[in-house]
């Protein structure tokens, strides 16, 4: 039995608790099939549950013999969700996207002008080579070896570079070229390594869960005892972390470097977030975290590093990322390139080059980290007036990992909590999409990542404080009407838009 929330609405400021006060009753969902917000995620196309048998896809969208449809990730489904309530790119202004992966690409201040315009040579409309421009990838390992590896013997070169067309790009080379080989993961982390493991049947995954408790902070030693006693031989994770916003940093990042060059694993660290780091000491703002710290051999060490201009220099819509490693796996990822994607967009990959001056990095990360420090801090002020005290604040990245069980039910779990947002023209992604699971075998509501939603705090300010805004009329609505108005008449399609609001 739920506890639902008081009669009493509250005053402007004040938080919304929801602990001993009951006016209706309804029970808590066990299963995922009790629950309409569930319901519509599993009839929607790659998302019905696995089990012994493959996958039973929509009979509408069987129409090539042999295909099975991948399933969509966290944001693609979410953002379809929200076409179907009537979002569009006209109307974007009147919604608050809290679900957007990506960084504000604007004005900040502080930092340089935002680049408007590129200019290249009649050379530059040829394809690039599938291991990108050579000046760019000198400029790549130029940056590197200036923020992370001066005074080393070991320096990178052009050669220990590839420049991909997107992150996921980046990852889908790695994972192109990986044997047959056990890899592990964490779960909760970034959504696309569902995708991605689903789609390379090479990559055997072995999960590990990661506890609130301990910060989601990986065991190095049982990480260790698991590639001994598992045969592990692939680790995968994001550094800084999507969606808690941790961080392996210092000895702990060592450490890390340290075990895959002891244990002959390769580690695969996504550092699309390693400029977003907020200092405590304001003698530390404009410094960056990354594994190339600790690599001793370019080489010889195992690491492969993705990042790119996606998120620290705030250019998503430029798809022009790198993987940085030894040099054998380069030539590698240059061939498995050609047939994957054919290579990154060549103009903008010259008119990348003078973004990587170390100067021009300097500038911009020390203007990034404040102004992105200060709307977190405004988010996390904003939230715990809500009565949302979140256990794990956010130390990096631009994400809220934010738990929903002090709510009652159905707004405990994120699919229904998200829909209900919809109604309120607010975007956020429920944690399941989070929860690692390429078998996708399990219940939902069994997920450790059920009860959460991830909250970005990428978009402007005046984004983020409407979307709060609808937070808050959510939670008002819940106190003043109770629970009976909620889990239910969600539109399916921009078509039943009518028929539904006609019944609510």
């Amino acid at each position: 039995m739920s506890r639902t929330p008081s009669a009493q609405p509250s005053r402007a400021g004040t938080p919304l608790h929801f602990r001993d006060v009951v006016v209706d009753v309804m029970k808590s969902y066990k299963h995922e099939t009790e629950s309409e917000a569930h319901q519509i995620f599993r009839d929607s196309a790659g998302h019905k549950a696995k089990a012994l048998l493959p996958q039973t896809v929509n009979p509408d969208e069987e129409t090539v013999p042999g295909i099975q449809h991948p399933g969509s990730t966290g944001v693609i489904y979410c953002s379809d969700r929200a076409q179907a309530n009537g979002f569009n790119y006209a109307s974007s202004h009147e919604w608050s996207n809290l679900g957007q992966g990506a960084p504000e690409v604007g004005p900040i201040p502080g930092a340089l002008d935002r680049p408007t315009s590129v200019e290249y040579p009649v050379d530059a409309l040829e394809y690039a080579p599938t291991t990108g421009v050579k000046k760019l990838r000198e400029a790549v390992a130029d940056l590197y070896n200036t923020t992370y590896r001066q005074g080393k013997e070991s320096q990178y070169t052009f050669e220990n570079v590839c420049i991909v067309p997107g992150g996921r790009a980046g990852l889908s080379r790695v994972a192109a070229v990986i044997g047959d080989v056990y890899t592990s993961y964490q779960v909760p982390d970034y959504t696309a390594y569902d995708q991605m493991l689903s789609a390379f049947k090479r990559l055997v995954p072995v999960p590990t869960a990661l506890d609130a408790d301990k910060h989601y902070k990986l065991d190095i030693e049982q990480t260790k005892k698991d590639i001994r006693t598992q045969g592990l031989a692939v680790l995968l994770a994001s550094n800084p972390r999507n969606p808690t916003g941790q961080i392996i940093k210092g000895q702990e990042l060592s450490d890390l470097v340290a075990l895959g060059r002891e244990t002959s694993t390769t580690l695969i660290l996504d550092e699309f977030y390693s400029w977003y780091i907020y200092h405590e000491n304001e003698k530390d703002i404009g410094k960056s975290i990354s594994s190339a710290e600790y690599v001793e051999d370019v080489n010889s060490d195992s690491v492969i590093i993705v990042d790119g201009l996606t998120k620290n220099w705030r250019l998503p819509g430029w798809r022009v990322c790198w993987v940085i490693g030894p040099r054998n796996l380069i030539t590698a990822l240059s061939q498995s390139g050609s047939f994957l994607d054919g290579g990154a967009n060549h103009p903008l990959q010259l008119a990348a080059i003078p973004l990587l001056d170390p100067q021009h990095v300097q500038s911009e990360k020390i203007a990034l980290q404040k102004h992105f420090k200060a709307k977190r801090d405004h988010v996390l002020k904003r939230l715990k007036a809500l009565g949302f005290d979140l256990k794990v604040p956010p130390v990096t990245t631009f994400y809220v990992w934010m738990s929903l069980e002090h709510l009652p039910a159905p707004l405990n779990n994120g699919l229904t909590f998200f829909e209900e947002l919809l109604k309120e023209k607010t975007i956020v992604i429920p944690g399941i999409f989070f929860d690692i699971n390429p078998s996708h075998r399990r219940n939902l509501l069994s997920s450790p990542c059920n009860h959460f939603v991830r909250l970005s705090f990428g978009p402007p300010m005046e984004d983020l404080d409407r979307g709060l805004d609808a937070i808050a009329r959510v939670l008002r609505k819940a106190k003043k009407e109770g629970m009976r108005t909620f889990g239910h008449s969600y539109k399916k399609s921009i078509e039943s838009a009518a028929n539904l609001d006609s019944h609510v």
